[in-house]
């Protein structure tokens, strides 16, 4: 049986995980049902795929434990599949929103983002297996904080990845094709301190906290640069007591994606170099990098020519694309590893109520993972 035609025949089992996987609510903020939806996973992959070799769970402390399940191959070497159940979603959203299949589409919180890739992961090893084809030892990683930032996974991704033929990550495609390069993030916090005063009865006695924000917030726009690939996005805002107060605090959150790494060095300055016009006013910038920016290294860009290779004997043609949202193969790229990203679901609507994946495209994606693995070997 051909690769395509087995994945083909597994869709309607797979649509059973992906509804299983849907209906665990996993926010990334409720421990406990991120605890309990690992636990689901888990016994997913043991129902479909048997008992690991070597399994590891690394606690998470306040956020989702990170999993680690090993299955041993009949080739040298190993292809680490990263995947995150966290979503989003607030524990509940299902209630109104319940994972539905109708022309084509399976909705549901998560479902793009990235529970079917999840299960797509999952059933590519099962194929390779009932079809008897070589495979490297294959290394799941599952973790519940990569929609905050990968607080606690971050370096268990990062050693996991180390030697491994190949790290694949089954966050959605972008229209089919892999994300081969992704912009970093930073995540900052000004906090303005001001004088409070009466602003009818003695207004030149304060300093406006809000005022010098506006300040700041004109100079933090003016940093982002089209030509280089940075965006500052100030996307919070808070500050003052009441319309007929001189603001004595005030602060804003702001989102920085870059391209080039030299960037984050500059940005750096901008943030250091924040001044007040009024010196009664105090500024002080705090936040950090969470990711570095994910660009095509020449392992990946081997990795990359590999699977295009294996889409072309399928009869697929298959692109790469760079997109301005990062994810845990940002860890992985920055280590000079083999990195493709983009493994996962066909769809749209990440973090959108119209979320959705194309059902069409399940099969597809799955035989890809299964082509690109057992090419590995």
């Amino acid at each position: 049986m051909l690769i395509t035609d087995w994945a083909r025949q597994a869709l309607p089992a797979m649509l059973d995980d992906l509804k299983a996987a849907v209906e665990l609510e996993t926010h990334s903020y409720d421990k406990a049902m991120l605890v309990k939806g690992l636990r689901e996973i888990r016994g997913r992959a043991v129902e479909r795929l048997g008992t690991p070799d070597e399994e590891v769970l690394h606690d998470g402390g306040s956020y989702g434990d990170i999993l680690e399940l090993t299955y041993r191959g009949t080739a040298p070497g190993t292809v680490l599949m990263l995947s995150h159940y966290d979503t989003v979603w607030p524990t509940g959203t299902l209630a109104a929103w319940p994972f539905t299949v109708v022309d084509g589409k399976a909705t549901g919180p998560g479902v793009y983002d990235m529970k079917t890739g999840l299960v797509q992961s999952i059933w590519a090893l099962r194929g390779l297996r009932e079809l008897g084809l070589p495979h490297p030892s294959v290394r799941y990683l599952f973790n519940g904080d990569e929609e905050i930032g990968s607080p606690a996974s971050r370096a268990h991704i990062e050693a996991a990845s180390e030697d491994t033929l190949a790290t694949l990550v089954f966050e959605a495609s972008q229209d089919g094709a892999l994300k081969t390069a992704r912009k970093g993030v930073g995540l900052f916090n000004v906090n303005v301190r001001g004088v409070e005063a009466h602003a009818g009865l003695d207004p030149y006695a304060g300093a406006s906290a809000i005022h010098t924000l506006a300040e700041i917030v004109t100079t933090l726009a003016r940093a982002g640069s089209r030509e280089r690939g940075t965006t500052v996005n100030v996307g919070l805002i808070s500050g003052g007591t009441g319309r007929n107060v001189t603001a004595g605090d005030a602060s804003c959150g702001i989102d920085v994606r870059v391209t080039d790494p030299a960037e984050m060095g500059r940005i750096d300055d901008v943030f250091a170099g924040l001044k007040a016009s009024d010196p009664r006013v105090t500024i002080s910038a705090t936040g950090e990098w969470n990711r570095p920016p994910m660009t095509p290294n020449a392992a990946s860009q081997r990795l990359f020519k590999e699977a295009r290779e294996v889409a072309a004997g399928f009869g697929w043609l298959l692109d790469e694309v760079s997109v301005g949202g990062a994810s845990d193969g940002n860890f992985v790229s920055a280590l000079g590893r083999p990195v493709l990203d983009g493994m996962g679901a066909v769809g749209d609507g990440a973090h959108a109520r119209h979320e959705h994946v194309l059902v069409e495209h399940i099969a597809e994606r799955t035989a890809l993972t299964m082509g690109l693995i057992t090419a590995l070997a």
